[in-house]
């Protein structure tokens, strides 16, 4: 068990944070120590610089909770608590230590690589160079030529690299701006079809209603018709049915007037 845990739960827990933080910093500068490349070196160094400003929190928050249970704890339990916290901040300094001197390194190299071999002359240097025979100047001077055109053709090979990275991303964003464009085209042509089918919708509405109404209309006619036919049958006497052919009553049978003479 936890000596931390008799004596704060809280304690305990931000103890074991820190632990897991050292643990992940040592793993990641052993990752680091295997990547050669200095751009992914110093992704891995930020990553690891953002985990040290977590550690330093966490140890902050610690020493806070020490000092609020210092006037319950014994001197002895103080004590160990303090060395405990001490040894905290010696473990994180060592890291950020590490972290300076790898970021020192990646600095070196890209010096190195856009601007060669960077030696400074000083008198010891003069003095060397003038104790040595031509043959030794002029192999040092063309180990020089061809280290500075290392770094040339390094350089030349970051240039073509990043264009192609431009190149490419100019060609990404060409594509995105097409595709948003027929995108818009699309959202017109949506825009404009609804606009046209609500159109015909209102169109096809008017139009029923209007078939009702002559529909309507009829059916009153009909059962009108229907509703005289069955009066007249059913009163063939009425006078004031007489306009419909067939159902009027039979016309007297006019007798003429020398019938009577």
């Amino acid at each position: 068990m936890d000596p931390l845990s008799t004596i704060s739960e809280e304690l305990a827990e931000i103890d074991g944070q820190i632990a897991d933080v050292f643990r992940a910093l040592s793993n990641g500068f052993q990752k680091l120590e295997k990547i050669k490349d200095t751009s992914r070196q110093s992704r891995q160094l930020e990553d690891l610089t953002e985990k040290m400003r977590d550690c330093k929190g966490l140890i902050k928050e610690f020493d806070k909770v020490i000092k609020a249970l210092e006037g319950r704890l014994d001197g002895q339990t103080n004590k160990m608590l303090n060395e405990k916290k001490q040894s905290m901040i010696k473990e994180l300094n060592s890291y950020v230590a590490l972290k300076k001197q790898y970021a020192t390194n990646i600095e070196n190299k890209r010096i190195e690589l856009f601007e060669g071999p960077n030696e400074v002359y000083s008198e010891q240097n003069v003095l060397l160079a003038s104790s040595m025979t031509n043959e030794q100047l002029i192999d040092s001077g063309n180990r020089m030529m061809d280290e500075t055109d290392q770094a040339i053709e390094r350089g030349k090979k970051i240039v073509l690299e990043t264009i192609d990275v431009g190149t490419e991303t100019a060609a990404a964003l060409k594509a995105q701006t097409e595709q948003m464009s027929r995108v818009v085209n699309d959202l017109d042509s949506i825009h404009f079809s609804l606009k046209k089918a609500s159109q015909l919708v209102k169109e096809i509405g008017r139009q029923v209603a209007t078939d009702k109404c002559i529909m309507a209309l009829l059916f009153l006619i009909v059962i009108g018709v229907i509703a005289i036919i069955i009066i007249k049958l059913v009163h063939p006497e009425n006078k004031d049915i007489r306009d419909i052919p067939g159902l009027a009553p039979p016309v007297m049978t006019r007798k003429l007037l020398w019938n009577h003479s």
